[in-house]
């Protein structure tokens, strides 16, 4: 990563905030430890399909403008903008809290979200490998699984993959937003291309891996116009599902977004914004359960249409990211003990 002037909005949760007067210095890369007791996260929102998440990390080397989880920094004391980019937050102990989790008696087998937040095979996963860690622990218990995810790392990790497939369940879905790979590296600036992403596709497909593709997010304006050819792309490369989500600008996001739009894309960053305000009557942001993640209006409703129709040609499922248990029997178990050594296979 190239050092960057350090550019973050307002935090609302400070009480003080840096103003530099002369030269602003550059970012660097900083990793942080977080030794919480807790590595499930309950979800309670109505518009996305699973309840439990694990996040092994916060923050993000992808440093995609449009990240909804930006905000999420400010808790923990740092900025939504290069702050979120640089300074990361890990989970060491992730695989083990975990599998104190899958231990207790509570725990019923429902499905775990990985990349809920931030996305779990981001840069850091090369050398810490805390979401294989994890992967793992839900191989050894048959706990389904669903992963969202930008990152070619997850072909390293196909033989976990294909064993939470075969014993557990297993959802995959690769983020492609963008097919126009400048205006791709301009908003997603260290993320793969969307070529190589397309290649991943292939690659967990052909090891027999069900994959659904991504849209999301749906930027109206922007990228609305590659919707057809990431389809039809990511279909040719072996997806069976697809989903999208229309763009979210909660809180500071917005000013990030727009920074970086009109900084890389000037000549394109007043219709993308007034297309946005389309879709969230006359704002930029629109919070309501079941309204945010799609939008409203004629526009959106437009996008929407056009997006089921593609899907369907097609032949892509457009049921949810992840699967919701209901009631399907979960095949979660708790491996037999031998001695101290828990054994699975």
């Amino acid at each position: 990563m190239k050092p960057r002037p350090v550019s973050n909005p307002p935090n609302p949760w400070d009480t003080t905030a840096v103003e530099y007067l002369e030269e602003i210095p550059p970012t660097k890369l900083e990793v942080l430890e977080d030794h919480s007791r807790e590595v499930l996260g309950r979800n309670d929102s109505p518009d996305v399909g699973f309840t439990w998440s694990v996040n092994p990390y916060r923050g993000c080397l992808h440093a995609c403008a449009y990240c909804y989880a930006r905000p999420y920094h400010e808790y923990l004391g740092f900025g939504a903008g290069t702050d979120f980019e640089t300074k990361l937050v890990v989970k060491p102990r992730a695989a083990q809290l975990l599998r104190d989790a899958f231990e207790r008696k509570s725990w019923k087998g429902e499905t775990v979200a990985f990349s809920g937040v931030t996305d779990c095979y981001q840069p850091l996963e090369a050398s810490l490998r805390l979401t294989r860690a994890c992967l793992e622990v839900c191989a050894e218990y048959r706990n389904p699984v669903g992963i969202i995810t930008k990152g070619p790392l997850i072909e390293r990790d196909l033989d976990v993959l294909q064993t939470l497939a075969q014993k557990a369940r297993l959802t995959v879905a690769i983020t492609l937003p963008f097919h126009d790979e400048a205006v791709a590296h301009a908003m997603e600036p260290y993320v793969a291309s969307p070529r190589r992403r397309l290649l991943t596709i292939e690659r967990l497909a052909s090891a027999g891996i069900s994959v659904c593709v991504a849209v999301a997010p749906l930027i109206p304006g922007l990228n609305d116009e590659d919707m057809v050819r990431v389809l039809t792309a990511a279909k040719e490369a072996g997806a069976t599902r697809a989903f999208s989500t229309l763009l979210r600008l909660p809180g500071p996001v917005q000013g990030v977004f727009e920074q970086r739009l009109r900084e890389k894309l000037p000549l394109r960053a007043e219709r993308v914004l007034h297309r946005i305000r389309e879709t969230r009557g006359g704002e930029l942001n629109d919070p309501r359960f079941r309204v945010r993640m799609r939008g409203e209006g004629l526009y959106a409703d437009t996008l929407h249409q056009l997006f089921s129709s593609t899907a369907r040609r097609l032949g892509l499922n457009t049921s949810a990211p992840m699967e919701v248990d209901g009631d399907k029997e979960s095949p979660f178990r708790r491996p037999m003990k031998s001695g101290t050594q828990l054994s699975f296979f």
